[in-house]
């Protein structure tokens, strides 16, 4: 049967904005959008749900995330200013704490927490990628799982290359409608340039979507343009001999081939006129994760410039190590509101539309899920959340566009539905023991303690 969905608001993004609008989903397939009275006209024997004051738009799309790290939320407070210090008290709670059980478990407990936010795919990079994809398929998630390469040593090349095809084997194994498996060399100063030149040649002979970590840190900037720097002083003291390119991280991406697999680039925080257009012309796409950048004083990623140069662009929370929160509402509102606080040219202001475009449309081209998803549309996958729009934090609405972005937040989703099935609604995730979950992710937490 049928089902309709209506509400005060419809915003279908690839197009104007419906008052009053109804979306209309056979199977997992959107076969109609527009306003209540014409939906309804169409398919008068469907199944109706109006949600009044509230708006329906595409399920939100979450470009990079950490799900494994869920369970280290507020744990690296304290290492916070030293970037070092915190990538290697995680890594070390990572490997020698956390059991697979606890990672499944905490893995599955992120993925909820982002269904509830209205978020319908993400972009995962993982170690452990096989969790992931478990966790995904458990709670009905699309997305796609980068399985995370290191490896800084040119010796042992071979070697993690090896593992690399072992574990995208797995990964693939498990593939779904809705979740694929990719490949993400972690970042310039954890992977050598002859590994980076091997990943590129590898995804780029098996089709496998790449992401990675880029231009983030004063660190790696050091490391990769002067061979210098906390990173380099480590790779020292461990006997490693790093051949630094003494380019920028994104022009060196280019030069190992990486740039020729267009792939999704996280944080680029620290890149100039020229590495944008890099990225443009490559056909890279950027996850732009302001919360994360600012809470670990990376800086300030430029979300206006990236706009205005022609660069794809998606939101991403990162892991709610470095975010404390899956929540792509309120980094909409945060990614328009920094950018805005350093763009003194108010006619190159980021606004809420453009923050809503990142978050949606964006966002699934950034992960290949453009022209399936990411927005409302006649033949797309039914992908949507409605987000309620009656709350004393929220009235009164003169611009639901406006009041999405600077009055709400992934706390006010009421339903999320994903592929035409309902995976969280009545304030429950569908299908998922939430209670075992939440007695668990404690128990976690007392044993990282």
């Amino acid at each position: 049967m049928i089902k309709i969905y209506s509400a005060a608001w419809v915003v279908p993004v690839s197009s104007t904005p419906i008052v009053d609008g109804a979306v209309a989903i056979d199977g997992s397939v959107i076969v109609d959008v527009g306003s209540r009275a014409e939906v309804a006209k169409r398919f008068p024997d469907s199944q109706t749900q109006h949600f009044r004051e509230a708006i329906i738009l595409p399920g939100l799309v979450n470009t990079h995330t950490h799900l494994e790290l869920t369970a280290m939320r507020g744990y690296l407070e304290k290492e916070e200013s030293d970037f070092f210090s915190w990538l290697k008290k995680l890594t070390l709670a990572r490997m020698f704490q956390l059991s697979p059980d606890d990672l499944m478990v905490s893995s599955t407990w992120g993925a909820c927490e982002a269904i509830r936010a209205g978020i319908t795919s993400v972009g995962d990079a993982s170690d452990s990628a096989i969790t992931s994809v478990r966790a995904l398929k458990a709670v009905g998630l699309r997305g796609v799982v980068f399985q995370e390469s290191f490896g800084p040593d040119a010796r042992l090349l071979e070697e993690n290359i090896e593992k690399l095809k072992t574990k995208v084997g797995e990964l693939r194994s498990e593939e779904t409608e809705l979740v694929r498996a990719g490949v993400s060399p972690h970042a310039p100063y954890t992977v050598c340039g002859p590994q980076l030149e091997a990943i590129a040649a590898y995804a780029g002979s098996q089709k496998l979507p790449l992401m990675m970590h880029a231009a983030e840190s004063e660190a790696e900037d050091l490391l990769i343009r002067e061979a210098c720097g906390l990173f380099a002083d480590n790779l020292k003291t461990r006997g490693i001999d790093f051949v630094a390119p003494r380019t920028s991280p994104i022009q060196h991406l280019r030069q190992t081939g990486i740039l020729d697999c267009q792939p999704l680039l996280a944080h680029c925080i620290r890149v100039d006129d020229q590495d944008i257009q890099t990225i443009v012309k490559s056909g890279s796409k950027i996850a732009h994760c302001p919360k994360s950048n600012a809470k670990l004083r990376h800086g300030r990623a430029p979300f206006a410039k990236f706009l205005s140069g022609g660069v794809t662009v998606g939101l991403g929370s990162d892991s709610v190590a470095s975010n404390n929160t899956c929540d792509l509402l309120e980094e909409a509102r945060f990614a328009v509101l920094l950018s805005r606080a350093g763009e003194p040219d108010r006619a190159k202001a980021v606004g809420a539309a453009d923050a809503i475009h990142a978050a949606t449309m964006g966002g699934a081209e950034c992960l290949g899920f453009g022209n399936h998803v990411g927005e409302l549309r006649t033949g797309l996958q039914a992908d949507l959340a409605v987000v309620s729009l009656d709350a004393v934090h929220q009235l009164p609405v003169y611009d639901p566009m406006a009041s999405i972005v600077f009055s709400s937040s992934g706390r006010d989703v009421v339903l999320t539905v994903v592929a035409g099935r309902e995976v969280f609604r009545d304030g429950r995730v569908q299908g998922v023991d939430e209670e075992r979950l939440k007695a668990r992710i404690v128990e976690i937490a007392k044993k990282l303690k």
